[in-house]
């Protein structure tokens, strides 16, 4: 499935023989793109363990573990509707703490991101000969990390720097869990357009859920929007994203975009060997 062009690779491990230490690996070789499917990640679908209606294990496409993913939690509810695992409103469990999702229509999904743990606005960030001046906020607990970059004129820089950039604060030993990096272009009253640098892909992805959410918490808490719905264009489509701020914080982030099912099947097990 994918959420505006954020692919993931769905497993059904309700009742899967499959041990949870193969995962990493699985994720691996499921997520390369030339010997395996091709994902930016691989969730895997569990029985919940804290009163929801299932859980949500989440892997980057290097098999690392990611605590959350927006566009990931919005497929995965569409998932869970279409395979009879929840009703139009559910409850998945992850790691990051419980997201809430609501079936907008059969392919529109909207999701209640976990609300941020740490938020700071002005986190100076050396890279690229300058110092950066990055919003930092992790969501949920523990916090997915997330910087936050104005950058006005990113889409006309040269690719492969940017993408230099993304890896320089991606590694940053500012950001002791490292960070997902997200460049952000202000077009107009509730709309920026906006790429993400994945930690986990270590690349761009075509959009970032849980980046899109960090962005509108950032821009909100700097007093650059009102708060409101703020559409976010990123390169794979767009994104939409409303909260409330409270205070120096914000909560209540929504997240709503598409989903689209691109294919089911079986893996060979001949792929599977020496997991």
């Amino acid at each position: 499935m994918h959420g505006a062009g954020n692919d993931f690779v769905i497993v059904n491990g309700m009742d899967s023989a499959l041990p949870a230490e193969c995962f990493p690996a699985l994720a691996r070789t499921l997520c390369a793109f030339h010997t395996g499917v091709g994902a930016d990640g691989m969730m895997v679908v569990v029985p919940p363990v804290r009163g929801g209606d299932y859980g949500m294990l989440f892997y980057n496409a290097d098999g690392s573990v990611g605590e959350m993913c927006g566009n990931g939690a919005r497929c995965i509810c569409r998932y869970g509707y279409d395979h009879g695992l929840a009703g139009e409103r559910q409850t998945v469990e992850t790691t990051a703490g419980p997201v809430v999702g609501e079936r907008i229509d059969d392919t529109r999904y909207r999701v209640r991101l976990n609300d941020p743990s740490l938020v700071d606005l002005h986190r100076p960030v050396p890279a690229d000969g300058a110092s950066c001046d990055c919003a930092y906020l992790e969501l949920g607990n523990p916090g997915l990390p997330h910087a936050v970059l104005l950058l006005p004129d990113w889409d006309a820089w040269d690719r492969d720097r940017l993408r230099a950039l993304g890896r320089a604060l991606r590694f940053s030993a500012v950001f002791p869990k490292g960070a997902n990096v997200s460049f952000v272009k202000p077009l107009g009253p509730g709309e920026v357009k906006a790429v993400t640098y994945e930690r986990g892909v270590e690349d761009f992805t075509l959009a970032c859920g849980t980046g899109c959410g960090s962005i509108a918490a950032a821009l909100c808490l700097r007093g650059l929007t009102s708060g409101g719905e703020l559409r976010i264009s990123m390169p794979g489509g767009e994104l939409s994203v409303s909260l409330t701020r409270d205070g120096d914080t914000v909560r209540d982030i929504r997240l709503t975009g598409p989903t689209r099912l691109v294919f089911e099947g079986e893996v060979s097990a001949e792929l599977l060997e020496g997991l």
